[in-house]
């Protein structure tokens, strides 16, 4: 692969699809470079992932700056100084307001464990086993104005167990995450992805791999 896309993570915790996105690009099979992590918790484990990687790292703490707008000035600020093209969210436990998104219209990607518009928010695995639904999964979406409610790229599906608990469900989206995440990455790095109104079309793509089904393969 020649062109890359440079990519800035944003995190706040374990960075574990962080770790996914590292090694497809490591395999080679995302177009793509992380030029920074950043996170708004100092001790997040993705950090420290990030760094055996040699990949740079900072850290943007949101209870050091005076409102949302002088936070969201210092993400915009970093992410520049690394030239990032498209943000990535990865576990980042901050809601982004438009000031932010305006610095970067339809580049800033999230992964959610629920089948959106289902359970948008937080929580989301144990509200999908407590209310007894038989499928979820996660969605990968264009970050707008909205909680959870941008443009859906791909969706993948897993089974919901009657004995499931929050904590069982969320072990098997996370999974499907770490297959999903990269392979949208990897879409929008090789210029296969295209945004009509709230339709999301990808250049190329099988529909089965579109759609990401229960079994999705990178």
């Amino acid at each position: 692969m020649n062109k890359r896309l440079n990519i800035g993570i944003l995190i706040s915790g374990r960075g574990s699809n962080l770790q996914a996105i590292i090694d497809g690009i490591e395999r080679d099979v995302i177009a793509a470079r992380v030029t920074v992590v950043i996170s708004n918790e100092p001790d997040a484990y993705g950090l420290t992932r990030a760094r055996t990687h040699g990949i740079p790292t900072r850290v943007v703490d949101h209870r050091s700056y005076r409102g949302r707008e002088a936070f969201e000035d210092q993400l915009i600020k970093t992410l520049k100084e690394f030239q990032a093209e498209l943000v990535v969210l990865a576990g980042f436990m901050r809601v982004l307001t438009p000031h932010f998104l305006q610095a970067f219209p339809l580049r800033v990607v999230n992964i959610h464990p629920a089948l959106l518009p289902a359970f948008p928010g937080l929580d989301v695995q144990r509200k999908a086993a407590d209310y007894g639904v038989r499928f979820s999964g996660c969605t990968v979406h264009f970050v707008d104005e909205g909680v959870d409610a941008g443009p859906i790229i791909a969706q993948a599906v897993v089974p919901v167990y009657p004995t499931d608990t929050g904590e069982t469900l969320a072990e098997r989206i996370l999974k499907m995450e770490h297959q999903v995440y990269p392979r949208v990455i990897h879409w929008i790095a090789t210029g296969k992805v295209r945004v009509e109104g709230r339709r999301v079309f990808v250049d190329g793509a099988k529909m089965d791999e579109h759609l990401s089904p229960i079994e999705p393969s990178f």
